[in-house]
């Protein structure tokens, strides 16, 4: 492993991002968390090309064409899971399979022929396979027409401004803005065009919302949802009773700009309105910051609620749900005040 994630599992490798590294604007690549579904394949860059419907092209052929760059928040649909009552199975995720970088790369649409007529879907194929559930299988997805030919849906070759890691996909990646990060399919080699919505595992079985608290129908897991995270203080930080206590931390929502981050030190009783900083780009996350000056000793939950400007807000219990994802309840730190 060549970065400094920090491992939750070893084989396939899922590694969060260390808690320093959630107090940053920009997630330095080495301490951007990881999310394999299988072994991470070997990838040769030189020989690489991608497979397009009538056309191939080669590391080279994008590397000449316009880049677009953007700062983006990654979340891992499963971000939380271990959060939730009872506990969904699946790789067990705290609140830390999420990170923001910027990236670089060619949009998908520039690089389509016309596609041909009654296409609704883009299938998105990855050199990573593997056996899941008994069955061999490549890690596929498939994106709405619309969605792939967003001019910000990328075929990524750099992040942080450096060439790709193979952690993170290289040679080529795709990137879809204010998708959960399965979308985002890893070590791309191959996209097709479908007339009929795809079935494949990853899409109609995996990374769906089933068997909502509240009897809400099935759904398939695409935008983020709003939520936010407190990197001042740390979990279980002493603080002093009566002085000035700096709460920073970033929200980010898939759905709209972040419009109100609020905090709360009496269990979500009371909220008191944080100030926010402008995020980098549509889809970076939003920076904000809180003076609190504790009142009482004693361990005190700090919460934090965002709310984007579509009227989206952070429930203060996660939304569970069978497969456990999109935990997006308020953001929660301990701290011990004397």
């Amino acid at each position: 492993m060549t970065n400094d994630a920090e491992p939750v599992t070893r084989e396939p490798l899922n590694a969060h991002t260390p808690a320093a590294a959630l107090a940053e604007r920009v997630t330095p690549t080495r301490a951007f968390y990881v999310r394999n579904h299988f072994p991470m394949p070997k990838v040769d860059a030189a020989s690489w090309r991608l497979r397009l419907p009538g056309r191939e092209v080669a590391l080279a052929d994008l590397r000449a064409m316009p880049q677009r760059s953007l700062e983006v928040v990654l979340e891992c649909a499963g971000n939380g899971r271990t959060r939730m009552s009872p506990l969904p199975p699946g790789t067990p995720w705290g609140e830390r399979a999420v990170a923001c970088a910027g990236f670089s790369g060619v949009p998908l649409r520039d690089l389509l022929p016309p596609l041909p007529p009654g296409t609704r879907e883009l299938l998105f194929v990855g050199a990573d396979e593997g056996e899941a559930h008994g069955k061999s299988m490549a890690y596929e997805r498939s994106l709405p027409v619309e969605r792939a030919l967003h001019p910000d849906t990328l075929v990524v070759l750099a992040m942080n401004g450096e060439p790709l890691t193979p952690e993170h996909g290289a040679p080529a990646r795709l990137l879809v803005p204010g998708w959960y990060g399965m979308a985002s399919v890893k070590w791309l080699v191959e996209v097709r065009a479908l007339r009929e919505p795809f079935r494949g595992f990853y899409q109609a079985e995996h990374y769906v919302y089933r068997e909502q608290r509240g009897g809400a129908p099935d759904a398939p897991v695409t935008t983020t949802r709003v939520k936010s995270l407190i990197a001042e203080p740390r979990e279980g930080a002493q603080v002093r009773v009566g002085a000035r206590v700096r709460v920073a931390g970033h929200a980010w929502s898939g759905a709209a700009a972040i419009r109100k981050v609020e905090v709360s030190d009496d269990g979500g009783r009371t909220w008191s309105a944080a100030r926010l900083e402008s995020p980098a780009s549509p889809y970076a996350w939003t920076p904000w910051t809180f003076d609190w000056t504790p009142a009482r000793p004693g361990r005190i939950a700090l919460l934090a609620r965002a709310t984007d400007a579509a009227g989206n807000a952070q429930p203060l219990e996660a939304p569970w749900n069978a497969l456990g994802y999109g935990n997006h309840e308020c953001a929660h730190v301990d701290v011990d005040a004397r």
